[in-house]
């Protein structure tokens, strides 16, 4: 009976450890430069996707320093969304503005709705 409880107990423990093992090497990976993105996404609670390079501001609006950019198609970590300058470009206007783990980028530029897909209760 000893060794039964012993070997579930390693079993488990071992199943545990194989869980572990991708995400300490995920986080590993996740401090380089090529899988910087993929860390700023996990460490907010909603992710937002560009359909084209966007810049990245201190504030919602273009007057704010620019601290960045993110490519298209580059997942990034969302916390809220606020309103702020009106942006047109594309047939869309929105003075919807994301902040992300960076700052804010307008939310024209995001795939999804009004919001960039944040829920219309995720505000700032």
């Amino acid at each position: 009976m000893t060794t039964r409880i012993f070997t579930r107990a390693a079993l488990v423990g071992a199943g545990a450890l194989a869980l572990l093992g991708p995400l300490t090497a995920g986080t590993a990976a996740a401090s380089s430069t090529a899988e910087h993105g993929t860390a700023r996404v996990m460490a907010a609670p909603y992710a937002v996707v560009p359909y084209e390079t966007v810049n990245v501001r201190s504030g919602p609006a273009r007057s704010y320093d620019k601290v960045g950019s993110v490519a298209a198609g580059q997942p990034r970590g969302a916390y809220c969304w606020t309103r702020g300058e009106t942006i047109s470009d594309h047939g869309y206007t929105n003075n919807v503005w994301v902040k992300l783990v960076e700052g804010y980028v307008s939310a024209v530029y995001l795939k999804g709705n009004e919001y960039g897909d944040l829920p219309a209760s995720a505000t700032c």
